[in-house]
């Protein structure tokens, strides 16, 4: 249910982008660098995927927005976070899907 969610605000924000750019005229594919927020590291969280080396992962984020919470509310609940950080939640889930969904069909 959780990779569906975020699956499907992912695809749902890189869809209304494509239209405002597709409206224009322009044909692009959007993709956040999420590379410079999204770390990795083997002693934190278990090795899930953190927001800026803090201890709150992609999928705490996930799972609220998955849980009906508003982008303000969990800002507000996390005042460390940024826009830009929950973006980059999407972004990172919406590229592993991508990634596996590709892996599965060649």
């Amino acid at each position: 249910m959780l990779r569906a969610a975020a699956e499907a605000l992912g695809i749902m924000l890189q869809m209304q982008a494509l239209e405002k750019m597709h409206s224009k005229g322009r044909e692009v594919e959007v993709v956040m660098n999420y590379q410079d927020r999204i770390s990795i590291e083997p002693g934190k969280r278990g090795g899930k995927p953190c927001i800026r080396g803090m201890r709150i992962t992609v999928y705490d984020v996930l799972e609220y927005l998955a849980s009906g919470m508003s982008e303000r509310e969990i800002l507000d609940d996390f005042p460390d976070l940024t826009e830009e950080d929950i973006r980059a939640c999407l972004a990172f889930a919406a590229d592993r899907e991508r990634k596996l969904v590709s892996a599965i069909d060649p």
